[in-house]
Formats: structure tokens, C-alpha cells, sequence
């Protein structure tokens, strides 16, 4: 690893020093080739670029490539040591609940006695040590990736969880293309971020190259076996498959019964492999069993749960969760299950505000459509008097789902209250409008 006080690859002027690497990005509203004078001044040793510049000064070493961004990932992962390559890396992606299924992964691996970091949406930790995300992306680009999963493997970490979304996942951003991934969790699909993905089609094939980038030697997928998409993402992987449901028997895993309680929920989990058998199925598709896999089946083991957190779909983050510590571990379910009980919830997903008040305030960082249609409903199923929505929407972000969004929560809440998240270079009022 080369010892250097900053980021190998610098893709902002203001944070260039002595000796750095400038990448000139092309992005949505300025291009990094505008900037490529003030980082050779503020003493960049070389500026990595696509264009063809107007002047070139003696003394700069210039790189010219097809493509700043994608070169930008190798030179951070070289430049690090290829810290993944080190750990056990599981990588989590979908529409929904990934970073919910991120924090379980984490705080079951830390129970289980395997020290972990994560990089998620609103957090990350780095061997024990949980900092807020303040890069305004919950997959950062290549150089803070590779340099946080060096931190976290310098603290002592085995284990790391990344939050895997569809732009880190996209080879026009490549922020997560040189990241060795040992374990691929899949959530959901439903229609998210078309403004840069253009189409549901592109951004499926985008999530599933998380699936591409496992080995069939070492690599995990795991599967929701409930989701439409599923198929898909297990057809994308040449590592075995892993499925989980939250009701149907022909997963791997599943739910066999929930009961709801007010602090939680009791789950009976059914575990459909054998003891000793973590990969599953080569492939997720419904009704099949593979070969060699029908004795697995025959030594079904189930386990009860209580995990203290409401609602359907957190039991669903938490199958995927056990099964993803599981295949990592090679440790059998029923091993976890004194640690679910002691799960805590992410900051901002169904976490209450503590009021003196004869009303309750929750807050939540449900922000699609998909998100809110599980959520509403167990909203009005709880709420004996009036239900009130106060949400926003981002600007630059899916057009397509604002009017979705309204028409979701007046569906449910009594009151619905609009308010400004982001606008970035959108007029607010607009988008309230489109809500």
C-alpha cells in the first residue's frame, strides 16, 4: 500500500493536495474538466482526463482514458491493498430495506463474535467505531469505499457489510466494480431511480451485477424467493443460490409463523438444508430442488425467534439477514437466535419520538412506492384516531413516483402534510405539485 496523507484518486479540486491524483469527472450539472487548473495549482502530481485540454504544464503528469470514472475504481482498490480481498464482504441490495438488513447482518455477525464494519445509507462502522454518512450517497464512490473497507480491515475487522445500490452497482459510475464480494443479499425490486437508469430493465440488470461479481468457488447469493425479480438476480449468479420467503415452503428458508405481539414479533423460522449445507440451490427457481439436495430437504429444522421490532417486512429483512450470516459463517440458524432478540432498530426506520403528548410521532425513511405500501397499511391497522403523513420527495430523483407517493399515503392517512426533502435544482414547489 503506498503511503500517501490523501485519497489516491481526488475527483474534487478543493480536497486536491500535494501529490494527488485528479480525476476530472463529467457530471450532471459541471465537469471536472473545468476544474483541472485549480487542482494542478493546489499541487495534483497528475490529472487523469477524457477530453483534450487546452494547455498541458510542464512538470503534470496527464492521463487521457475513454472513461475517468470507470479507471477510478481499480487505481482506489490497487491503491488500498485490495482491503475486500482480506475480509468476508457482504454486499446487500434492492429497492427496499437494505439498510435495515445491512444493520441485522452487522449486529448479528458482532453477537456471533465476528468483528464487522458496515457503509450504509445514513451510517457506517469501522471496527466499532460508527460515524454518520455525510457523502450524500449511500454508496460513495470508489476511493472513500476502498479506503473505508482499508480502515475497517486495519481495525481488526473479518467481516464487512456494504449497502450495494443500482448506482455503485452501474458500470457508468463503477463504485463498486473492484470490490471482491463473498455473500450478495437481495431484497426486492420495484421501479426506483429511472431518471438514471432510464429503464426498469436497466436497473435490474444493474442490481444483478452485485450477483455477477461473486465467484462460484466462494461466493453466496441469497435470494427472496418471494419477489418477482428473484429468478432474475439468481440467474445472474454462478455462485450457489440461497432462498427466503416469507411464506412459501419451496425456499430454503422461510417463515412458517408470525405472531404479532405490541413490542415484536414471534417468529418460527424453518430452515430446509441440511446440517452442514450453507449454498442451497445452484439456481432460485420456484419448485425445483436440485440434485443432490432432496436429502437437505428431508432434514428440515425449525427455530423460534422473538424479534423486538413490528411489522411484515422487518421479519423479511431478517430472514435475508440470518441467511446471509449463516451462508458467511457456516453456522446454523438456531445459533442466532438469542441474538435477535437483542436487535436494535436502524436510526430512522420506524423509530419513535419520545413526546409527552396523548399522540404518538414516528419516524421512518420510507421514500418509495414499494416502501410505502408496506408501510401505510400497518400505520392505519395501529392508529385508533387520526393518521397523519408528513413526507417530502428529492429532487433530480424518479419523476415517475411522486404521484404515486400521494396517492399511496391519501389512501391510508387522514391527513397528508407536503414538505421540501432536497429539492437540489428543482423548484420545491414543483415537486409538491407532482406529489
Amino acid at each position: 500500500v503506498a503511503t500517501y496523507a490523501g485519497d489516491p484518486a481526488v475527483y474534487d479540486s478543493r480536497d486536491v493536495v500535494e501529490g494527488s491524483l485528479f480525476f476530472a469527472l463529467p457530471g450532471i450539472h459541471t465537469d471536472g474538466h473545468s476544474y483541472i487548473e485549480e487542482a494542478v495549482r493546489r499541487g495534483a502530481a497528475a490529472v487523469c482526463h477524457s477530453m483534450e485540454l487546452s494547455q498541458y504544464r510542464p512538470g503534470t503528469v496527464y492521463l487521457r482514458v475513454d472513461n475517468t470514472r470507470r479507471l477510478m475504481s481499480p487505481v482506489s482498490a490497487r491503491f488500498y491493498g485490495h482491503p475486500s480481498e482480506e475480509m468476508t464482504v457482504i454486499g446487500v441490495t434492492g429497492t427496499d430495506g437494505k439498510s435495515t438488513t445491512v444493520s441485522f447482518i452487522h449486529q448479528l455477525l458482532e453477537a456471533h463474535g465476528r468483528k464487522t464494519g458496515f457503509l450504509s445509507t445514513v451510517l457506517f462502522n469501522i471496527g466499532g467505531r460508527t460515524q454518520k454518512n455525510w457523502f450524500r450517497q449511500s454508496t460513495p464512490e470508489a476511493p472513500e469505499v476502498h479506503r473505508i473497507l482499508r480502515e475497517m480491515r486495519d481495525a481488526g475487522c473479518t467481516h464487512a457489510v456494504v449497502e450495494a445500490t443500482s448506482h455503485g452497482l452501474s458500470p457508468r459510475n463503477n463504485r463498486l466494480g473492484d470490490v471482491a464480494f463473498d455473500v450478495g443479499v437481495f431484497t426486492n425490486l420495484s421501479k426506483e431511480h429511472l431518471e438514471f437508469h432510464k429503464t426498469f430493465e436497466q436497473y435490474r440488470y444493474d442490481k444483478a451485477n452485485l450477483f455477477r461479481l461473486l465467484t462460484p468457488r466462494t461466493g453466496r447469493a441469497v435470494i427472496n424467493y418471494d419477489d418477482p425479480s428473484g429468478d432474475y438476480m439468481g440467474e445472474a449468479s454462478s455462485a450457489p443460490v440461497l432462498t427466503y420467503s416469507l411464506r412459501n415452503a419451496e425456499a430454503d428458508i422461510y417463515a412458517e409463523e408470525i405472531e404479532e405481539r405490541e413490542n415484536g414479533q414471534t417468529v418460527s423460522i424453518v430452515d430446509t438444508r441440511a446440517a452442514g449445507s450453507f449454498g442451497g440451490a445452484n439456481t432460485p427457481r420456484r419448485g425445483e430442488t436440485a440434485v443432490g439436495e432432496q436429502s437437505a430437504r428431508r432434514a428440515k429444522t425449525s427455530t423460534e425467534v422473538f424479534l423486538p421490532l413490528t411489522g411484515r417486512f422487518n421479519v423479511e429483512n431478517l430472514l435475508a439477514a440470518l441467511a446471509a450470516v449463516s451462508s458467511s459463517t457456516g453456522s446454523l440458524l438456531g445459533e442466532f437466535a438469542e441474538a435477535v432478540g437483542e436487535l436494535t432498530p436502524v436510526k430512522g426506520r420506524m423509530v419513535p419520538v419520545p413526546l409527552e403528548h396523548p399522540f404518538g410521532v414516528l419516524v421512518d425513511y420510507a421514500h418509495t412506492p414499494g416502501s410505502f405500501e408496506k408501510l401505510f397499511p400497518g400505520l392505519r391497522r395501529m392508529t385508533k384516531g387520526t393518521l397523519i403523513a408528513l413526507f417530502g420527495s428529492a429532487g433530480e430523483r424518479d419523476l415517475e413516483k411522486r404521484p404515486k407517493l400521494g396517492e399511496i399515503a391519501s389512501r391510508y392517512a387522514d391527513i397528508v402534510i407536503l414538505a421540501d426533502e432536497d429539492p437540489r435544482g428543482e423548484k420545491p414547489l414543483d415537486i409538491l405539485e407532482d406529489v
